[in-house]
């Protein structure tokens, strides 16, 4: 863990695995898709705990409150104590449409049907 006051946004993503790479955290930054304390954020941006960093990554949204700092990976208990998460739950999955296994090929009221489930 960090001993200093401040720490990199992108180095900090990384250690709280919010991304695989640094080089996939920075890009979020440049693209605007991290921002601090409500701020967009550049990738050389120093956070500091108390402060509240929210990333739209491909798993959704997530607001997390900086509880620690750190600079490299590490395990995934170790960093979870790096923040405290404040995402709202991810919406509830549509119902899938099943058919039976062998009833052939759909029918076109059918299809209709299948194409309404998916778009409400």
């Amino acid at each position: 863990m960090a001993e200093q006051g401040s720490v990199r946004v992108d180095r900090w993503l990384l250690a709280t695995r919010s991304f695989k790479t640094r080089s996939q955290a920075s890009a979020a930054c440049a693209a605007g898709q991290v921002s601090v304390n409500g701020h967009p954020a550049k990738a050389a941006r120093r956070i500091g705990p108390g402060d509240r960093v929210e990333v739209r990554s491909p798993r959704g949204l997530r607001i997390l409150e900086v509880r620690a700092l750190a600079e490299r990976r590490l395990s995934a208990s170790a960093a979870a104590e790096l923040f405290i998460d404040h995402s709202p739950p991810p919406p509830a999955a549509p119902p899938a449409a099943r058919r039976d296994r062998g009833a052939g090929r759909p029918t076109k009221r059918e299809r209709r049907k299948l194409r309404a489930l998916r778009e409400d």
